[in-house]
């Protein structure tokens, strides 16, 4: 078992930044490619971005591409996602997941396995 605290989330104007933190306790952490996924109300949840277990590899959805950054640090347990150049449009539920299955990144939420519960953000325009 792996659990997934998110925290970081709030209400931010557009154009402003805000840093997400997920802290995982459990399974061990390196273990695991790293996930970010958004909900904005009534609609599918969605890919944001996603990390190996090294952070050597990430790969980003093409909405925040350029603006958002993941990185993870393994010592502290804890992945973040960086958001820059906040948009109305990234106003979601955000959450991170895990998975460690498979060799390659992937946007497919169904791979991943554990999940946190979620912070808020929202952008004012």
């Amino acid at each position: 078992q792996v659990q997934l605290v998110e925290s970081g989330g709030g209400l931010v104007q557009a154009g402003g930044s805000l840093r997400l933190s997920c802290a995982a306790s459990g399974r061990t952490f390196s273990r695991f490619t790293m996930g970010w996924f958004r909900q904005a109300p009534g609609k599918e949840r969605e890919f944001v971005a996603a990390i190996n277990w090294s952070g050597g590899s990430v790969y980003y959805a093409g909405s925040p591409k350029g603006r958002f950054t993941i990185s993870r640090d393994n010592a502290k347990n804890t992945v973040y996602l960086q958001m820059n150049s906040l948009k109305p449009g990234d106003t979601a539920v955000y959450y991170c997941a895990a998975e460690s299955s498979l060799s390659y990144l992937t946007d497919e939420a169904s791979n991943y396995d554990y999940w946190g519960q979620g912070t808020q953000v929202t952008v004012s325009s």
